[in-house]
């Protein structure tokens, strides 16, 4: 019924659009792009920056960012602004062949360039008038019609007029549209399904887009600054085929990162290909993967300012600091034999990084890897694989990860990954079109091979120790060494440190799959690729993660391996553990570790590795660190014992404001640890499921970019707030949680409570916090 209901407004809207259009330009003249890159007075800079910008950074752009935002219109930059929006949906899992990309500052720099690649305004685009600007501007009417609506007159919207599910039918109606548009969906005004802007934050943006919607430009760099990219430009772009090939690797690596030069934090910039070297504007080459042929001659690694407004969900800073380049030169320059020649940019070389960076030291790689560890993981969650249950439902729910000691020596092993590389391939080398199941048969044949010569290798080294001292301890100083990762459904976090109660599943992580992991989900993954490539890519990762999972269970006894395996993949189809117990990924050597038979191997190992990584281990998220009362702490801790019961219905994660009796507030993240018998199944998700083994993860601070639910809490009600948790049986019961506890999206206090959430979260990880993404808030 309701699709057909879409359907039908879809052909009202395109008849009607035909009158709108004539309307309009009857009143205003026709519209054509105009130019808004002009001076501003100092009144209207002073607008926009001291009133305009704090709303859409509060209230807008909490939907409106990164690759998933409604209608891809993004509301973080003046470029996003005057970009529009567009009614092809960058997420879409049944394409059958790849789009054109569409990323903002890299696929088109003018709003003309958008205009030709389907992009309609949602600014004024014709005569500049007061009312023109008004009446003429898509953002104007949705926040009108939103205004229009009023306050919400029950707790729990109704599923007949507001669709929250992020697969929903967008509708993205122009201008011209959106009189029909307004019509047909009275509830469709921004924020959607969202507490209205007060009457001074619709004035604010009322008057700014009646002056004409105008963004200040990004102020030029002074000259120290400019003194910095200067610098680094320099040492980005050195002549010598070395410098080269090392400059090459670390773009294919930070290319996402949001790139610090002085200690404040002040500008942000991005590393981008420009077909210019320094001194000349830069000409960026935009290519779908950062390896893709660049088409030039010689290709000049440059720095460009990021101007938009930082979102949690895909914000990756790094600071560059000489010491950083002084460690890098060491790992990356001091190559083995000379350089005499360069890698190609053929598709089927440049996506294996074996092959593509073979001259540069293979333990230099792995320890430029290791120095950021965190990012080089979380750059395939923030990056444009940031959503999509196909995309990480190949992963557990909470699970640990270690890495492999750098100080074993990959150069020793250089011959062993240089006759493995073409069994590294990776599923990128098909291009963004691919075929998976002809896919998955060549590649899972490829991975047998190589974790068969791997298996081998392992079992003929004398050198190797299968004890808890092949895991680095990030060299006393790295708190990278240890890492925790969540999955929250669609998406998901890497945090630094053990966080929570001892995980079902643990990964130890070589160079070799750490450099996959990267190629496979950032480097390699197009978000504009078919469903073909999409699912290839997932099934691949299914490789990796029994990896890494192998990894940690070679320093269990030989005698216990299999068993605990054959509990982490309970009920899965008989293929899948043919494959995952197969003979050829055994490892027969048995582990070193002295174990004590009083107690489980798995318990033990679990706190040899904790011991290990004791040093450097971060412990922010711990429980202890919250600034509450020892029975809050101790209440918190009683959280995470409960295990099944009612907790199937509690969201992915809840951000908890906790009122303390000082006056104060404490942030506390609950993250629902959904257990699984197994996870290989592909598309039936709930059939894998061992809800009765479920329990909460409780962090100190926000752990989770995506918040399902705010809650907030008086410190003094943690006990019964406990005590209802582990009560719940039913969906009922936890709806009378949050009618007790929940701030729900139609709660008048909602953006009261989202700003004080989005104040503590600043506070309690400045180096880190973004603006929350909203599009998942339920609706229960």
């Amino acid at each position: 019924m309701k699709r057909g209901l879409l359907l039908l407004l879809v052909l009202v809207l395109s008849g009607c659009a035909v009158y709108a259009t004539h309307q309009l330009d009857q009143q205003f003249g026709p519209a054509s792009t105009q130019q808004r890159s002009v001076t501003l007075s100092d009144q209207e800079a002073q607008l926009y920056r001291e009133e305009v910008a704090p709303i859409l950074n509060s209230r807008c752009i909490n939907c409106h960012a990164c690759y998933d935002a409604p209608c891809q219109l993004k509301l973080n930059s003046k470029a996003g602004i005057e970009r529009g929006a567009s009614k092809v949906p960058v997420y879409d899992g049944t394409r059958l062949l790849a789009e054109p990309p569409t990323r903002l500052f890299f696929d088109g720099q003018t709003p003309d360039d958008w205009r030709r690649q389907g992009f309609h305004p949602v600014l004024n685009e014709r005569s500049q008038s007061p009312a023109a600007n008004l009446q003429a501007s898509v953002l104007f009417q949705a926040i009108a019609l939103r205004r229009q609506q009023g306050e919400f007159t029950t707790n729990i919207l109704p599923a007949d007029d507001y669709d929250f599910s992020l697969s929903r039918s967008q509708q993205c109606p122009s201008i011209e549209e959106y009189e029909q548009y307004a019509a047909a969906i009275p509830t469709g005004g921004m924020p959607y399904g969202l507490p209205a802007l007060t009457d001074e934050e619709f004035g604010v943006l009322s008057r700014w887009l009646a002056l004409g919607g105008k963004v200040p430009d990004v102020a030029p760099l002074d000259e120290v600054t400019e003194a910095r990219v200067t610098k680094w430009e320099q040492r980005f772009n050195g002549d010598d085929l070395t410098s080269q090939l090392a400059s090459r690797y670390i773009y294919e690596h930070i290319y996402l990162y949001s790139l610090y030069l002085d200690g404040e934090r002040s500008q942000r910039f991005r590393l981008v290909r420009s077909r210019t070297p320094a001194g000349e504007p830069v000409q960026i080459i935009a290519t779908r993967r950062p390896y893709d042929d660049p088409k030039v001659e010689r290709v000049y690694y440059r720095l460009v300012l990021d101007p938009q407004t930082i979102v949690q969900k895909n914000y990756i800073p790094m600071d560059l600091t000489d010491a950083r380049f002084q460690r890098w030169y060491s790992y990356l320059w001091s190559v083995p034999e000379p350089i005499t020649t360069l890698p190609s940019y053929a598709e089927e070389d440049a996506s294996n990084p074996f092959k593509t960076f073979a001259a540069l030291p293979a333990t230099g790689r792995y320890r430029f890897l290791l120095d950021h560890a965190q990012d080089t993981i979380m750059a395939f969650i923030k990056g444009p694989v940031c959503r999509g249950q196909v995309a990480v439902n190949v992963i557990n729910e909470q699970f640990w990860v270690y890495f492999l000691s750098p100080d074993l020596g990959y150069e020793r092993g250089r011959d062993f990954l240089s006759r493995q590389a073409s069994h590294l391939d990776l599923p990128a080398a098909e291009s963004s079109n691919a075929i998976p199941v002809a896919s998955w048969v060549s590649y899972s044949e490829k991975q047998r091979d190589y974790l068969a010569a791997k298996a081998k290798l392992i079992e003929r080294s004398k050198r190797l120790v299968l004890n808890e001292n092949i895991v680095w301890d990030g060299d006393g100083n790295n708190d990278n060494a240890a890492l925790t990762v969540f999955r929250h459904f669609d998406n998901a976090s890497v945090v630094k440190g053990l966080v929570g109660p001892q995980p079902k599943t643990a990964w130890v992580i070589d160079y070799p799959l750490l450099e996959r992991i990267h190629y496979l989900l950032v480097a390699g993954f197009d978000v504009y690729g078919n469903v073909g490539h999409q699912l290839v890519t997932r099934l691949y990762m299914d490789f990796l993660r029994m990896e890494g999972e192998m990894n940690f269970l070679l320093l269990l006894p030989k005698a216990e391996r299999e068993q605990v395996r054959q509990y982490w993949y309970r009920q899965a189809d008989q293929t899948i553990k043919d494959y995952i117990f197969s003979d050829l990924i055994k490892v027969e050597r048995d582990s070193q570790i002295t174990y004590q038979p009083d107690h489980p191997p798995l318990d033990q190992l679990h706190r040899l590795l904790q011991q290990r990584v004791a040093d450097v281990a971060n412990h922010s998220y711990d429980i202890d660190q919250m600034a509450l009362s020892p029975v809050a702490k101790r209440e918190w801790r009683r959280l995470q014992t409960i295990q099944g019961k009612g907790l199937r219905y509690f969201p992915n994660v809840a951000l908890v404001l906790v009122d303390k009796a000082d006056g104060g507030a404490q942030l506390v993240s609950l993250i629902h640890n959904k257990a699984h018998y197994n996870i290989t199944s592909l598309l039936d998700e709930e059939s894998s499921r061992a809800p009765d083994e479920d329990t909460l993860v409780v962090a100190n601070g926000v752990i989770g970019d995506y918040p399902n639910v705010l809650l907030r809490i008086a410190e003094a009600d943690l006990p019964q707030f406990v005590n209802r948790v582990g009560a719940m049986v039913s969906a009922q019961d936890y709806s009378q949680l949050l009618d007790d506890y929940g701030v729900r999206r139609t709660d008048p206090a909602f953006w009261q409570v989202s700003d004080q959430v989005a104040r503590l979260n600043h506070l309690q990880h400045p180096n880190t916090a973004g603006v929350l993404d909203y599009n998942r808030l339920e609706n229960r």
